[in-house]
């Protein structure tokens, strides 16, 4: 259904005047399955939003809505919503004429072609963009998370629906051919889609996203150590991203490791080395909290590796440090993600937390948050000297000045310590002259000359530099 187009950092086709569809899944768990909610963006090159499409979608009747305490959705809403196939025609109708653009699109493109599939339906091939291989192109980040990505180019971080996920899919594909200069190595084909009847929705009221607490920033901070990416460690990172593990919550993870065909011991060692990397995150910055150490203990105890945190113990008090990153270049998105390729917090927004406030270019002289800072004895840095002052960089080694090479004039060098020598012998004389009795104006001048043969003398034997 979509064919991923492989992309350039410069050069080949550029994207102005070519439109983004941004699209989002909730599924019904980690293998192809079912899909329950879609969402769709359409987007300009510029960012200006086209339209917008969101439905829950039923499975069929008594198919299990999947994993709730992930993405909400429970199998009463799903009993009123429309079938895959009822909102297909609404779906190619907002993509007609545009490029596709998902987070993960392998993962999106299997359900779909699985849903597609169960319907007997052919559709097009559809130009479309990965946009985590895009990110991970772009920026160097500890995981390529979309709760990862989106705080790295300054984009909010996405709520639990798929409108959400597809407007924050939207923003990065924007950035990423705008400020970052991405095009496409070879020109988009844009198939020719017939007009679809409008079918029934049903869209799920959008949750804003709350206010991540300290866990959620500590997973953006999460190394992931599979280039490929960790289906379930993604999905283990959103459960505990609230700062508690519910026993409800731990049960459907275990079912969607067993739906997925993992052992107990590999569920296990997977959630030792989630457990550990976020212990490290919580020490890297020299300051663990009380709170911070109750809340890993909680954790590692309901995913039953508490010996990973056993002998962790608070540290005394302290303020880590946290930046804040403002401006909307491609040099404020590459500071973003090295803040958290550092291991350091980055702030979302100026509290009395916030340690560092960076601005780029585009930040204005009078924006309220620079004075703010000031007041709150924030440290005020520019783009280019923020790596340095954050410690993220060695500071420039400033190289002695070197000498410039004398150049020297023998004969010169001669005649100049003669005169010299004249100088002082004339000096003498004079001196002695008054002495015996010679007026006092002719000893003065006479002495001046002997003065200036003297400096003559220097001013010749001096040597040249270059």
């Amino acid at each position: 259904m979509i064919e991923s187009l492989p992309l350039l950092g410069a050069g080949g086709y550029p994207a102005q005047g070519i439109d983004f569809t941004a699209l989002e899944i909730r599924t019904t768990g980690l293998r192809p399955g079912r899909v329950v909610e879609l969402a769709a963006v359409r987007v300009r090159a510029d960012g200006v939003v086209a339209g917008e499409l969101t439905t829950l979608v039923n499975p069929g009747p008594g198919v299990p809505p999947g994993p709730v305490v992930l993405h909400g959705i429970t199998r009463e809403e799903l009993d009123g919503a429309p079938s895959f196939g009822a909102v297909l025609g609404p779906l190619l109708n907002l993509c007609r004429g545009s490029v596709v653009v998902a987070h993960d699109l392998p993962f999106l493109t299997t359900f779909l072609g699985s849903e597609l599939a169960r319907l007997g339906a052919r559709v097009p091939v559809l130009p479309g963009v990965d946009v985590l291989t895009a990110a991970r192109s772009a920026v160097r980040l500890p995981n390529y998370r979309l709760a990862t990505v989106a705080p790295a180019f300054g984009v909010p971080r996405p709520g639990t629906s798929a409108l959400s996920g597809a407007r924050t899919v939207a923003q990065l594909a924007t950035g990423l051919f705008g400020r970052h200069g991405f095009a496409f190595a070879t020109q988009p084909v844009l198939p020719t889609l017939p007009t679809f009847a409008a079918g029934p929705l049903r869209p799920r009221e959008d949750v804003p996203a709350v206010e991540p607490g300290w866990m959620a920033d500590a997973v953006e901070r999460v190394v992931a150590d599979r280039p490929g990416g960790d289906a379930y460690l993604d999905l283990l990172a959103g459960v505990v991203a609230d700062q508690h593990l519910s026993p409800p919550e731990v049960t459907a993870l275990a079912a969607l490791a067993d739906e997925a065909g993992w052992d107990g011991e590999g569920v296990r060692s997977t959630h030792e080395r989630f457990v550990t990397a976020l212990r490290a995150v919580a020490e890297g910055d020299g300051v663990v909290t009380a709170a911070e150490a109750r809340e890993l203990r909680q954790v590692a105890t309901a995913l039953g590796v508490a010996d990973v945190v056993r002998d962790l113990q608070p540290t005394a008090a302290g303020k880590p440090t946290r930046v804040l990153v403002l401006g909307t270049t491609a040099a404020a998105d590459q500071l973003r993600a090295r803040v958290l390729a550092e291991g350091v917090q980055l702030a979302k927004k100026l509290t009395g937390s916030v340690t560092h406030l960076v601005a780029d270019t585009t930040v204005a002289t009078n924006e309220p948050r620079l004075g703010r800072a000031g007041e709150l004895g924030v440290v005020v840095l520019g783009v280019r000297e923020a790596p340095v002052a954050l410690g993220f960089e060695p500071p420039p080694v400033v190289r002695p000045a070197v000498a410039r090479p004398v150049v020297t004039d023998r004969g010169k060098q001669v005649g100049g310590r003669v005169l010299m020598g004249v100088g002082l012998l004339l000096m003498f004389i004079a001196v002695i002259a008054m002495f015996g009795g010679t007026p006092l104006a002719g000893g003065i001048v006479f002495a001046a000359f002997a003065v200036g043969v003297l400096l003559g003398g220097w001013w010749l034997a001096a040597p040249e530099t270059r």
